[in-house]
């Protein structure tokens, strides 16, 4: 069904880090998938250590595999349209220092440089690195797990209970009042003019709508009514899926709690246009859907501050 050309867009769109270069075809992720691709010279490898990824000039440095990737964790990110598959090896520190070309960067610096295709397919790797490292051991006896599923699940030989990749969902959002203002609070660890939207993680037992409604209230005491989806974010910082949304307040009030929010405020357009501009108030990097949602309530892309 076409989509209806009178009802609104009520998603974000080209939001960093959310156009993956690959399908991610799991249905290949069988045991003997990524020894066979890293034999294959038209796989293509992308080297990640501790976070950071080569490149060169605006792009990844992807390679052919070599030897040394066999005994490398290495996970299958997907193939593209022209069946070429690629994979993703965790190299040491050692072998970042010993390269002599190219440049080792970190996915916030490069994930509004890339090609957008090619910071999907860095977060999907830094991803499932993150969760790697973070979870060698069973959860139920400890046991040190085995890797299986092409990168995808960890597998106690102990008790044979499979683990998979964690994903803690956030819901972050822009909050306006009946008169179109915007909420913006000040984290108490950022400094003086540093303003963001609201955010804050999901509890168990709790919908995405209900902690918006929570999070809100709990950290500048406004009261949210109605809650509308605006789009979606992954950010592998380590492991978050960030839910942007827009609440509607129903009160306007303003009680810090101080614990994490040290200032919250009311704008106007005009207002954050002048302090922006004249460098009173600073938002959020590009990279991150905060920004985004703050434009999507502004109407356009807001300047950045002047050098």
């Amino acid at each position: 069904m076409l989509p209806d050309p009178t009802l609104p867009d009520l998603s974000l769109a080209d939001l960093p880090l959310t156009h993956p270069i690959t399908d991610r075809a799991a249905h290949r992720r069988g045991p003997d998938l990524v020894p066979t691709l890293l034999a294959d010279p038209g796989s293509r490898v992308l080297e990640v250590s501790d976070g950071r990824a080569r490149v060169d000039g605006s792009t990844l440095r992807l390679r052919a595999p070599e030897p040394a990737d066999a005994d490398r964790l290495a996970v299958f990110l997907g193939e593209d349209g022209d069946a070429t598959s690629y994979l993703a090896v965790a190299v040491e520190a050692a072998v970042e220092a010993a390269a002599d070309d190219g440049e080792w960067l970190g996915l916030r610096a490069l994930a509004t440089t890339l090609p957008a295709e090619q910071a999907g397919l860095f977060a999907q790797a830094v991803g499932v690195f993150n969760w790697h490292a973070r979870h060698g051991h069973c959860p139920l006896c400890g046991a040190a797990t085995e890797v299986v599923a092409s990168g995808y699940t960890r597998r106690c030989p102990v008790d044979g209970s499979d683990h998979w990749p964690r994903t803690d969902p956030a819901v972050i959002m822009s909050v306006v009042d009946e008169d179109d203002r915007l909420l913006l609070g000040r984290h108490v660890a950022w400094p003086t003019g540093r303003f963001s939207t609201l955010a804050g993680f999901v509890e168990p037992g709790e919908s995405l709508e209900s902690t918006v409604r929570r999070e809100v209230f709990e950290e500048v005491g406004v009261r949210v009514g109605r809650v509308d989806y605006r789009g979606s974010q992954p950010w592998p910082f380590p492991s978050s899926l960030m839910v942007g949304f827009r609440g509607h307040a129903v009160t306007t009030d303003l009680h810090p709690d101080g614990e994490e929010i040290a200032e919250a405020r009311w704008f106007t357009r005009a207002e954050l246009l002048d302090q922006v501009r004249r460098k009173v108030v600073g938002l959020s990097p590009r990279l991150s859907i905060s920004r985004a949602l703050v434009e999507d309530w502004y109407g356009e892309p807001l300047p950045d501050p002047p050098a």
